[in-house]
């Protein structure tokens, strides 16, 4: 990250606004975005200041469609996109009272996924998700003409070429409900609890799409793919007014093992993409290639390919 970029932002944000220069604190920095507190004198009343790079620098407008579909967020103060980087500075919703359990993914999940979809987000429908096996080949093609991901790789290229074979079969359903928003990002983590209720955090990949991903992806991708678990989890989301569809079979599958294996799929395709395009270090591609081997050979079994 270029920091005197994210500070001549941070300055025209405040210039924009009418606020003064602010004291900043360092969060959370990672390799492609980072979070800061801002204290505003003379009463140090605070913000957040987010920072990041492409493909990541379109959340400021993320959040606003989401806060105009009546999504809780939090709310966006200004923000400046400059040479591939956004800052945004928003609302500051303080300490949480406590983590986010099961039963407030499911509400936020029913909320996020009854919310109007926002026609400016990128769309993940039936075809798109087809496409997926095919677009993560093209990423392995080009690695390997790169000269990187050429060792212990043949097993992605045989999941794949399987996934391929039976993507347009599989994918059958993609549309069905919940399809509108989807957080793309969603963990606990990534839902904020504080004394003024709860708001959900990190848009930057938000789509339209199959709002199961949602659902898949909220107990995490480290650990072995558990149908049972996300069965009973979509139960208790259709119970609570998610929508009923929810549990309908989708592409010839159970909808958990189809949520699971496309999420799969599609985590795997972002990350060749990120060794490819966005991070691209060589140094960086044993321990992708450990991920995505992990993720293909699970979306195999899944989804029977």
């Amino acid at each position: 990250m270029d920091s005197k970029l994210t500070a001549a932002i941070l300055a025209d944000i405040c210039a924009r606004t009418g606020q003064p220069l602010p004291t900043r604190e360092e969060m959370r920095v990672w390799d492609m975005s980072g979070v800061e507190r801002l204290r505003f004198p003379p009463k140090m009343r605070t913000a957040i200041y987010k920072y990041a790079v492409e493909p990541f620098a379109t959340e400021d407008e993320i959040l606003r469609a989401a806060d105009r579909s009546g999504v809780p967020v939090p709310k966006v103060v200004g923000s400046i996109v400059r040479d591939g980087t956004l800052g945004m500075v928003i609302e500051d919703l303080g300490e949480e009272t406590r983590e986010a359990q099961d039963a407030d993914g499911i509400v936020a999940a029913v909320a996020l996924h009854q919310a109007p979809a926002a026609p400016s987000l990128r769309e993940m429908d039936e075809d798109a998700l087809a496409a997926l096996p095919e677009l993560a080949l093209g990423h392995l093609r080009r690695l390997r003409e790169a000269g990187r991901w050429d060792e212990e790789t043949a097993e992605l290229a045989f999941a794949l070429d399987s996934l391929a074979a039976s993507a347009e079969k599989r994918a059958t359903g993609a549309e069905l409900g919940p399809y509108g928003w989807v957080h793309s990002e969603f963990h606990p983590t990534s839902l904020h609890i504080g004394e003024d209720g709860w708001r959900l955090l990190d848009f930057a990949r938000a789509f339209t799409g199959p709002g199961l991903f949602d659902l898949a992806s909220w107990h995490g991708t480290t650990g072995d793919p558990d149908p049972k678990r996300l069965r009973a989890f979509i139960e208790a989301y259709a119970n609570a007014g998610g929508d009923k569809n929810a549990l309908a079979e989708r592409g010839g599958l159970p909808a958990e093992r189809w949520a699971l294996g496309w999420h799969r799929v599609w985590a795997s395709e972002w990350f060749m993409e990120q060794a490819l395009r966005w991070i691209n270090n060589p140094e960086d591609d044993p321990l992708y290639i450990k991920v995505v081997r992990k993720h293909l050979l699970a979306a195999v079994r899944l989804l029977e390919a």
